[in-house]
């Protein structure tokens, strides 16, 4: 098991993608808020529509950052730049807000913004999760209790300011000491993936140093994060796909399951 006790105090875990299947959520919730505004624009500036690519535009732009960083890295990609718009023009920074209110012209006469359209996003997500619901993956579910039972502490390090809602949903909010969140991070003014300060942070609140801890990452800017910030190991996760994207960019291994880093398991990570 490349997890011990003896080398490790500290396991820093993204959520979506490596706890919950929430990330093929967001993934969907993303292309449905970004082909709607580019079919919106192509249709007042007279110019072809490209849909938002599930699987490239979301790994590349979107995944793993904090949201108004995703929109914005995604509409750069396309040479698109939308003001980024004052916390409270739409309900307070409220993650339920972003739709243009009927009747309002001074909102619909103005250029919509970043903060709208990630706002926007989550609401789609929350629709979702509130009608479906979502489990946690088994295999993260038992790494994590065996983590514990070793007496190493977890954490969850999420860009994602809706976390603890997901955390209670899968019921598995209980099984971590510490939670870094999208919303903390903002408040505290601390830089999201793919700079490592989250990461940091989630680590020095459970008292443990950098080069003890281990990040675990689904997402290219995680992995990113994870090697920039010096952790002692850094495990990728990826269900379905090509392992080389993350070990390219940070992972020192990469696993199709986290039931994989557990002891009994048999089979071996991809080294």
């Amino acid at each position: 098991m490349p997890i011990s006790k003896s080398q490790h105090d500290a396991v820093l875990f993204d959520l979506d993608g490596v706890l919950t299947p929430t990330a093929e959520i967001r993934a969907l919730c993303w292309k449905r808020l970004f082909d709607n505004f580019l079919k919106q624009r192509s249709q007042v500036t007279d110019s072809p529509f490209e849909p938002f690519d599930i699987q490239q535009d979301y790994r590349l732009y979107v995944d793993g950052k904090p949201r108004y960083a995703g929109v914005e890295s995604f509409l750069a990609s396309r040479d698109i730049h939308l003001p980024y718009g004052n916390e409270g023009e739409n309900g307070s920074g409220d993650e339920s807000s972003g739709e243009q209110k009927s009747g309002d012209k001074s909102s619909a006469s103005t250029e919509i913004t970043i903060r709208e359209l990630g706002d926007r996003k989550d609401k789609y997500f929350d629709e979702i999760l509130d009608t479906e619901g979502i489990e946690a993956y088994e295999g993260a579910v038992s790494l994590v209790q065996h983590l514990r039972d070793l007496g190493i502490k977890t954490a969850v390090v999420s860009s994602s300011r809706n976390c603890k809602k997901v955390l209670r949903a899968a019921n598995i909010i209980d099984l971590f000491d510490s939670i870094m969140d999208g919303e903390i991070a903002e408040r505290l003014r601390i830089a999201g993936k793919p700079e490592p300060d989250t990461f940091l942070k989630a680590a020095e609140q459970l008292g443990a140093e950098a080069q003890r801890s281990v990040v675990v990452e689904d997402a290219i800017a995680g992995v990113q994060a994870g090697r920039k910030g010096n952790f002692g190991l850094v495990v990728g996760v990826i269900h379905d796909g090509d392992a080389s994207a993350l070990k390219e960019n940070g992972a020192d291994i990469v696993v199709n399951d986290l039931r994989e880093l557990l002891p009994s398991e048999t089979s071996e990570p991809n080294i």
